[in-house]
């Protein structure tokens, strides 16, 4: 792999906390697949065989599911170093759940399944931390997902909104922050049009309640955004 690629893989959460040194080497070990793509060409269909997670080394890509009347939704987008699959292929499921495109030329990184949770065979012991960060992932994925399911729960949007930015608030205990995610991770999370989630916020900032530049909100009314927390 060339250093730019070793530097997007640095970025993955699955190799956190693993020096530049020791990637390269645990690497080795892996003994990755590296395939590229043009502009808008599938990287993976629907129900496909599933037998390696892929990490983006260059390019964006999306996750598309298709309904069963066809309609496509985006689940995701994808930058460098992000994942896709990471949680199916240790589901047992033997076909990709979703399709993923490229946006642009894409350089993907195809890494078995069996190579990381396997046994090391050269006894590397970056290894444990690479098994390690992957039930962190999962972990962290499982959260998210439940978190998802209760903000189901509420009914309206403001309620959704309203929520989700007090509970930024506690975590970075501010009220001036960026965004986990952007504007349409945050729609998708939420569950609802990215349209409408606009014009709402657009409302909750003529009303004082909040105000925002592109990925950085400010909590105006800490009281009165509380009240419509759900």
């Amino acid at each position: 792999m060339t250093d730019a690629q070793i530097s997007a893989l640095k970025q993955c959460e699955l190799f956190e906390g693993i020096e530049t040194d020791r990637l390269k080497t645990l690497v080795s070990c892996l003994e990755p697949q590296i395939q590229e793509y043009t502009r808008h060409e599938l990287v993976v269909r629907n129900g496909e065989n599933l037998g390696s997670l892929g990490i983006i080394l260059e390019g964006e890509a999306s996750v598309i599911k298709e309904t069963i009347r066809g309609d496509r939704l985006l689940m995701k987008n994808l930058t460098v170093g992000e994942m896709f699959g990471e949680i199916a292929v240790f589901a047992r499921q033997d076909q990709w759940p979703a399709m993923v495109q490229a946006n642009t030329p894409l350089t993907v990184c195809f890494i078995p399944k069996y190579k990381i949770a396997g046994q090391c065979a050269n006894l590397c012991g970056w290894h444990h931390t690479l098994i390690n960060n992957m039930l962190c992932v999962v972990a962290r994925r499982a959260m998210v997902l439940s978190r998802k399911m209760e903000y189901l729960s509420i009914k309206t949007m403001r309620s959704k909104l309203a929520t989700f930015l007090y509970e930024q608030y506690l975590q970075k205990q501010t009220t001036t922050f960026l965004l986990p995610m952007n504007r349409e991770q945050l729609a998708d999370f939420l569950n609802v049009s990215r349209p409408s989630m606009s014009r709402e916020l657009s409302r909750m900032r003529d009303e004082g309640l909040i105000d925002f530049h592109m990925s950085t909100f400010k909590i105006i009314n800490l009281e009165g955004l509380k009240a419509y927390c759900e």
